[in-house]
C-alpha cells in the first residue's frame, strides 16, 4: 500500500494499514539544538523520515522575509510583522486598519501574485507536491495560516475586530468580503495547480474557550468557510482544516463547513472530549501536545499520553492522523521519546 493509500483510507475510514505519523521540525530548532544530534535522531526514525538524506555540512534553512528575527516584514495587506526568532512566525505589530479612516483607499492583493505572506510563484507551484507539512504525497495547496479570522486580526487588531462585531460595523462586512474575494482567488489558483488536499489553517481557540463567541463565529466567520470549503469540496479537494486552541464551543459549525480532517490540539480540548464528539465522525489530526508533558515530562510519561491517545482514538478502520511540532526548549530526550512512540503505535490496530 502506498503512503497516498494508507492517507486517502484512512481520512475515508477505510482501514489503512497504519496510522499515518508526522513529525515535524520547525527551522528554528537548527539553530537551537545540536545539529549532529537532530540529524541522528532523524536516521535513527525512517518511518517518521523516509526521505531523510544527511547533511555533510551545517543546515541552514531557507527562511522567508517573515521568519527572520529583528526583521520588519510588510505582508501583502500592509500588515507589518516582527519575530524575535528565526524559524518562528512573530506578531503583527501595526496594524494597517487600526482606524477605520483609512479604509476608503485600501486595497487588498492580487492572489495571482501573492499569497497571505508574500509574492507567489504559481508556475513554481504546479511543479512541487505543495506546502502542507502533513504529508508530501497528495498534491497539495494552503489557502494561508491566518485567512479569514486572524487575518481580520492581523488588519483591524484583535479588540477593534471584536468590537466591529459587536457594534455591527457596516465597514467590517466590506473587508470580509475582500477577504473571501482573494481567498477565491488563491483557492482557484490551487486548483490549477492540481491540488487535490486544500489546508484551511486559523487558530480559532485559547487555553481555555474560543477566541470570538460562538454567536459571532457563526455569524462572521462561518459564512466564508462553508463557501470557500464547500467550493474545495465541490472541485474534488480533500478540505484539511488546522485550529489550534480550545475550539470545544466552535465544533458544530465547523463540523458544518463539510470539512474532511480537522487538526485539534490534544489536551487543551481533552482526550476523552474528543472521543465523545470527534470519533468516527470526521478524521481526527491529532496535535500532540507540546506545551506540558513532552515540554516537561519524562520519557515514559510520553509513552503513555501517546499510548493512551492512540487506544482512545484509534481504530481499525481508520480515522486518525498525529502530527507532533518539535520547537526550541524541549529536551532532546524528550523529542526522541516523541518519535519512539509514534514509530511504536502506528501500526497499534494492523
Amino acid at each position: 500500500m502506498t503512503e497516498k493509500e494508507n492517507l486517502v483510507r484512512t481520512i475515508n475510514f477505510e482501514r489503512p494499514d497504519h496510522i499515518h505519523m508526522t513529525f515535524h521540525i520547525n527551522a528554528s530548532c537548527w539553530n537551537h539544538y545540536p545539529q549532529d544530534a537532530l540529524q541522528d535522531l532523524m536516521e535513527d526514525h525512517p518511518f517518521l523520515f523516509p526521505d531523510f538524506r544527511r547533511s555533510e555540512g551545517t543546515v541552514k534553512p531557507e527562511l522567508p522575509p517573515f521568519l527572520i528575527a529583528g526583521n520588519e516584514y510588510t505582508d501583502p495587506w500592509g500588515c507589518v510583522w516582527l519575530t524575535t526568532m528565526d524559524g518562528i512566525q512573530g506578531t503583527v505589530i501595526r496594524h494597517p486598519l487600526e482606524s477605520w479612516e483609512k479604509f476608503d483607499s485600501y486595497q487588498p492583493p492580487d492572489p495571482d501574485r501573492f499569497d497571505h505572506n508574500g509574492p507567489i510563484d504559481w508556475d513554481k507551484a504546479k511543479e512541487s507536491i505543495g506546502p502542507s507539512i502533513s504529508q508530501h504525497s497528495i498534491k497539495n495547496g494552503e489557502i494561508g495560516h491566518n485567512h479569514t479570522w486572524l487575518k481580520l486580526t492581523d488588519i483591524r487588531g484583535y479588540e477593534n475586530a471584536i468590537y466591529d462585531m459587536v457594534d455591527e460595523e457596516p465597514r467590517l462586512w466590506k473587508l470580509l468580503g475582500m477577504l473571501e474575494d482573494f481567498n477565491t482567488g488563491l483557492l482557484n489558483n490551487w486548483l490549477k495547480t492540481g491540488a487535490e488536499w486544500l489546508t484551511f489553517s486559523e487558530d480559532l481557540g485559547m487555553q481555555v474557550g474560543p477566541m470570538l463567541s460562538p454567536a459571532l463565529f457563526k455569524k462572521y466567520i462561518k459564512p466564508s468557510y462553508q463557501r470557500l470549503m464547500g467550493r474545495a469540496k465541490e472541485e474534488g479537494c480533500i478540505v484539511h482544516v488546522h485550529a489550534d486552541g480550545d475550539i470545544r464551543d466552535l465544533k458544530d459549525d465547523l463540523l458544518d463547513c463539510k470539512i474532511d480532517i480537522i487538526n485539534i490540539q490534544d489536551l487543551v480540548n481533552g482526550i476523552e472530549w474528543i472521543e465523545k464528539n470527534l470519533k468516527g465522525k470526521i478524521c481526527i489530526e491529532l496535535d500532540i501536545d507540546r506545551q506540558e508533558i513532552t515540554f516537561e515530562g519524562t520519557p515514559k510519561e510520553i509513552d503513555d499520553l501517546i499510548r493512551r491517545e492512540v487506544s482512545t482514538l484509534g481504530s481499525r478502520e481508520g480515522g486518525l492522523m498525529m502530527i507532533y511540532g518539535l520547537y526550541p526548549g524541549v529536551p532532546l530526550e524528550n523529542a526522541k521519546a516523541v518519535m519512539d512512540a509514534m514509530e511504536k503505535y502506528a501500526g497499534y490496530f494492523s
